[in-house]
């Protein structure tokens, strides 16, 4: 007789959504980051922030999102949304993701990471992002940013 058996990967997913407003400043330029924060304005120097007024912060997420996340198996999906356009970011988790920060969650190409960090490795930044939705947030279109981390279990 012969036995097999098989191995049961369970897949854990759990999504986080922040509400932020453009703003007149949103350029869109930054090669290796995106941002979204909580102020309330914007200079000509954040070249990375895409969105204010953002109604929650990595501190705000719930636990199994920020568990899920801190496995470098964890893949991580930024999808930005306004009512006419969207784009997505996909990177990764990492051990040292704290979601710590209470200002403003940033998405990163590179592996750096502190507070704010939301994933790493990402296959854009702000440069990247569709040219049509960087102008409605110019204009101070709504936008929703639904993040969902994939891991397994």
């Amino acid at each position: 007789m012969t036995f097999s058996t098989a191995a049961v990967t369970w897949r854990m997913e759990y999504t986080e959504t922040i509400h932020a407003r453009g703003h007149e400043h949103v350029q869109s330029a930054h090669e290796s980051t995106f941002e979204i924060t909580s102020d309330d304005w914007l200079t000509p120097a954040g070249d990375c922030i895409l969105a204010v007024e953002a109604d929650c912060t990595p501190a705000d997420f719930a636990d199994g999102f920020v568990e899920a996340a801190q496995s470098h198996d964890a893949e991580i999906t930024a999808t930005l949304s306004t009512d006419d356009h969207s784009h997505t970011i996909t990177g990764c988790g990492h051990p040292d993701l704290t979601f710590e920060g209470d200002r403003s969650a940033v998405g990163r190409t590179s592996d750096y990471v502190d507070d704010r960090t939301i994933m790493v490795g990402a296959d854009g930044a702000a440069a990247d992002i569709d040219r049509d939705l960087v102008g409605a947030l110019a204009d101070g279109a709504a936008l929703t940013v639904t993040l969902r981390v994939v891991a397994d279990d």
